[in-house]
């Protein structure tokens, strides 16, 4: 049996390398995280002509120098054995932009192929690319594919599986003349070559390297490595050198000399370049223009919430009608066999009450994981953090922590993990803050209960104010500690703005089902547990099973702590006892609700109306509805983001300051926000 070739899809962010990736793997993905980091790791499985792949998606980067954990993870991941050819993806219509990787990677001395994405785009500006100079000038294959259209995909395959043994960069034509000041012609031999007096160090360092590595198989990469003064390079392969051969860092030398050779390969293969279309810039102009970006992005989140609201509410409905019929079907099949009346409970009003209420949001939940893959595959949730880039510089944040908070509207958990991305602690630290602000996705279901419940015709408009208000905590906070702390935002955001492009379906279907495979998985295992336990703490008490809720464990705990809640407008225990089942997973606050309150299938249209109508006679009106929304926004983040945030910090103590703030925090604006609300009723 022949051995499984691992390759490595890398190129910089937007390159079109995920859906690459996806259109060979499609759905047979296996995703973690790398050994010892929170950086996400994607594998997947293909076969071709009787030979096996492992396909490795890197994480995107711009370089292979080691400042993020991205590039770290995947200079080191590609010096390894686990990868055997490197398919370097490059966005076509941006070739000079993507080359600098491109060069770093062949020095390496491992097998590259280089894919040319998005060569649609490239024809529709009226450019070509010479496919034939290209691989001349680089001494690799290159390979023109769509990942879109899912076309060269068997090229690029064919072309890995015949590349994964020639190390060699060749054959090299370049209109240079030979070298005389060497031993060896370096225009013959590499693709990159230096001026002569880097190329004279190169060749001393090399001399040393041999000496004392000689089993180095990258040498002429390590001493370029050693010439920039790279860190982790100096460590790992330490050298007795003359002062006058290291006598400074020679980094910047290199960069430029790259761009220049970069220049020279635009000059001979980019074909009508200044037939550039002007398509992309001239929407720019207006998403992320000074005045009408933040208020467009505003327009469009505005849009998001109406067709979550119209178009889901209309498919919730259908599900709901599902779980009615279910729940009673189950209740009258559960009588006629003469179940115990404490198991019917636990069944119908603990369980399908609880995991059935949770799943009647999924057409909410789908529409907004829906909208939210269409923008960021169309190329417009980069301009978003390019909009909001200034902002965060002056409230005293790097730009890249827009990342990790735009993250957040889906999931706390990912977006704190991409808080790596941030160099400095301080920054981190402020960011992983407030990250859990944002409005995850896991809160829809409470915002629609309780909108609907108390606001009519205005729901749409109250749950969209809990994501702006979320946005505007999230910032005021993060000025705060930057005023009381003194710093400055020192590193603005370099993010890729890459061509608007039709969403592509196949990676949009990945992306939803993913999420909604989550959601579901949340349903079956989290929430079905926690339903139980609830059910429990309400159905026993101190002399064991109760008929009277009020008289359970968790009547108890909830009385106990009323006092704290009643200033903002939350003291009733059934209120409480749902936000401390919460802090499981934000989803389970609507369940408990369900079983809390004695309303068998909550979010049905007769279930939210009687559990309105019980509220409203126990004094729970419009306003008591709006500190609840604003208090579950901003407490505690669920028990998976807690456990993510210890991680990151490494410091129980800072995990516990962390947590008490955002606890303070939603008391605060529960109360402010109440009070407000009340003179207004």
């Amino acid at each position: 049996m022949s051995k499984t070739i691992n390759v490595g899809f890398v190129g910089n962010p937007n390159c079109g390398k995920t859906t690459l990736f996806n259109a060979f793997t499609g759905a047979n993905l296996k995703v973690a995280n790398w050994p010892g980091v929170t950086v996400e790791k994607k594998e997947g499985d293909y076969h071709y002509k009787g030979i096996d792949f492992k396909l490795i998606d890197l994480p995107g980067i711009y370089s292979l120098t080691s400042y993020t954990m991205e590039e770290t993870v995947t200079r080191e991941c590609i010096l390894s054995d686990e990868v055997d050819v490197i398919i370097d993806v490059a966005d076509a219509s941006c070739l000079e932009r993507n080359l600098y990787l491109t060069l770093q990677l062949i020095e390496l001395g491992k097998p590259v192929v280089l894919a040319l994405n998005m060569m649609d785009i490239v024809e529709e500006r009226g450019m070509e690319i010479d496919l034939h100079r290209l691989p001349e000038m680089l001494g690799v294959p290159v390979i023109p594919v769509s990942a879109r259209r899912k076309s060269g995909l068997s090229i690029l395959i064919h072309a890995v599986a015949h590349h994964k043994e020639y190390t060699k960069q060749g054959p090299l034509i370049h209109h240079h003349s030979s070298q005389t000041g060497h031993a060896h012609n370096h225009h013959e031999e590499y693709a990159m070559v230096y001026e002569d007096y880097i190329e004279d160090k190169i060749d001393l360092l090399l001399q040393a390297i041999q000496q004392q590595y000689p089993e180095l198989p990258n040498k002429r990469w390590c001493a370029i490595k050693l010439l920039e003064q790279d860190l982790a390079v100096e460590k790992q392969y330490p050298l007795e050198l003359t002062p006058d051969i290291l006598d400074r860092s020679y980094e910047k030398d290199i960069i430029n000399q790259k761009y220049d050779f970069i220049e020279e390969i635009i000059d001979e293969t980019l074909v009508n370049k200044a037939r550039k279309e002007e398509r992309t810039e001239k929407i720019d102009y207006y998403l992320t223009g000074k005045w009408t970006g933040l208020p467009i992005f505003l327009g469009i989140m505005a849009l998001v919430f109406f067709l979550t609201f119209t178009v889901g509410d209309w498919l919730k409905g259908y599900f709901e009608i599902a779980l009615e019929w279910f729940s009673i079907n189950t209740s009258h099949f559960l009588t006629v066999f003469h179940v115990s009346p404490i198991l019917q409970s636990l069944i119908v009003d603990g369980i399908i009450s609880g995991v059935g209420g949770i799943l009647t949001f999924l057409p909410n939940i789908f529409i907004l994981f829906l909208a939210r893959a269409f923008l960021e595959d169309s190329g417009y949730m980069a301009r978003v953090a390019f909009v909001m880039d200034d902002i965060m510089s002056r409230l005293g944040l790097s730009g890249r922590a827009f990342l990790p908070m735009l993250l957040g509207f889906g999931c706390t958990v990912p977006a704190i993990m991409a808080s790596r991305a941030l160099e400095h602690r301080k920054d981190r630290l402020k960011t992983i803050l407030v990250t859990p602000f944002m409005s995850c996705s896991a809160r829809l279901p409470i915002y629609v209960l309780f909108s609907d419940m108390f606001f009519g015709q205005n729901a749409m408009l109250v749950c969209y104010s809990m994501y702006l208000i979320g946005i505007v905590v999230a910032i005021t906070t993060a000025y705060l500690l930057s005023k009381f702390d003194g710093s400055k935002a020192e590193h603005a955001l370099l993010i890729e703005l890459p061509e608007y492009k039709a969403p592509n379906a196949r990676t949009i279907a990945i992306y939803v089902w993913e999420k909604i495979k989550d959601y579901l998985s949340k349903a079956g295992t989290v929430i079905f547990i926690a339903s139980i336990i609830m059910w429990m703490i309400l159905n026993f008490g101190a002399r064991g099973y109760v008929t009277d809720i009020s008289q359970s464990f968790g009547a108890s705990i909830g009385k106990t702590i009323v006092p704290l809640f009643r200033p903002i407008g939350l003291g009733y225990w059934q209120i409480i006892v749902a936000l401390i089942a919460g802090i499981a997973a934000k989803e389970v606050v609507v369940s408990s609700c369900s079983v809390l309150f004695g309303i068998p299938n909550v979010t049905t249209t007769a279930g939210m109306s009687g559990l309105s109508a019980l509220l409203q006679t126990m004094g729970f009106g419009s306003a008591n509805a709006f500190a609840l929304m604003v208090f579950c926004l901003l407490y505690i983040p669920c028990t998976a983001t807690i456990a993510t945030i210890g991680r990151e910090v490494q410091s129980k103590k800072t995990t516990l300051g962390i947590l008490s703030f955002q606890l303070c925090v939603a008391w605060c604006m529960a109360f402010f926000v109440y009070h407000v609300a009340l003179l207004f009723s």
